[in-house]
């Protein structure tokens, strides 16, 4: 489902209802409900007035006045709405979008249930629905947690680190990520226990550009990767039993998981384009069900 759409589609409905509310609708009510008060006046006002006074006739003529002006229900629920539909679709259009981890790929800066926050615009303001950019305000850094299009199907959306930026040469063979011919250190910091999986994994402390965060992965096992079909660019990758090497080309990134060992990511289809990206994730709003989780992450 392409919520975006949806919701472009509900803002022009609830415009077009607020335009004919705003200039054709509320003035033939305000004429019909001035004309409905001078007829009251002229003919119904002072034998109410004799009979039960001043205050009567005020009332009386209050309620008529409310009668001709009240909106109709289908333009209550379609012009009233626009306000709030064009709040909800700016914000969420070009400065924020929620989100929901479904998975553990990215355990374990991210957990399954959290509601995360996306940065729209820190990679440039992008039009609607086409993801079109016409605005260059920066660009993904090696170490972002980023949301994007998943290449091979556009409807839906993938959160992965960003790890390889264009023109790098990205080598994970054996566990161990090289980029550009320098080993990416990593610092053991402990077991990480899954209470999904009610089991441990091993945890590591990475530096990727300037942001240092934890990865979960096995360094003794075997790291053989298989693609998962052709993808674009595959000739820039080499595949062996160790793992996978590859030069990111223009244009695109390399995108892996914190969860080295259950992550489905760039090793196993390819690279992601520039105008797949959504945002940067940066802010956990909520987890039902573990508040404590609530925060900025990087």
């Amino acid at each position: 489902m392409n919520f975006a759409l949806i919701l472009f589609v509900l803002l022009v409905i609830t415009f077009v209802a607020w335009l004919i509310e705003r200039f054709r609708l509320r003035p033939q009510r305000r004429r019909a409900a001035a004309a409905a008060v001078a007829e009251f006046d002229r003919t119904t006002a002072p034998q109410l007035r004799s009979a039960q006074g001043e205050a009567a006739v005020t009332q009386e003529r209050s309620a008529l006045r409310e009668k001709y002006l009240t909106q109709p229900a289908w333009v209550e629920y379609t012009a009233g709405l626009f306000p709030v539909i064009f709040v909800v679709f700016f914000l969420r259009s070009f400065l924020f979008e929620p989100f929901k981890i479904p998975s553990g790929s990215m355990i374990p800066t991210l957990r399954i249930g959290d509601l995360i926050l996306v940065n729209k615009y820190v990679y440039g303001v992008r039009l609607p629905v086409i993801n079109q950019k016409v605005i260059e305000l920066g660009e993904p850094q090696r170490g972002d947690v980023v949301v994007f299009r998943f290449p091979r199907d556009p409807s839906v959306d993938y959160i992965k680190r960003v790890v390889g930026l264009p023109g790098d040469t990205v080598s994970y063979l054996n566990k161990h990520l090289t980029i550009n011919g320098t080993e990416v250190p990593v610092v053991p910091e402990g077991e990480f226990y899954d209470p999904d999986r009610l089991s441990y994994s091993a945890q590591y402390s990475e530096t990727l550009g300037t942001i240092e965060h934890k990865i979960l992965t096995e360094l003794e096992k075997p790291s053989f990767i298989a693609p998962m079909d052709r993808f674009r660019f595959m000739e820039n990758c080499r595949y062996s039993s160790g793992g996978v090497v590859c030069t990111v080309p223009p244009g695109h990134y390399f995108m892996m998981g914190d969860n080295r060992e259950n992550s489905l990511d760039s090793r196993f289809w390819g690279f992601v384009p520039e105008q797949n990206l959504v945002g940067r994730a940066f802010f956990v709003w909520m987890n039902f069900g573990d508040l404590g989780r609530i925060g900025r992450f990087r």
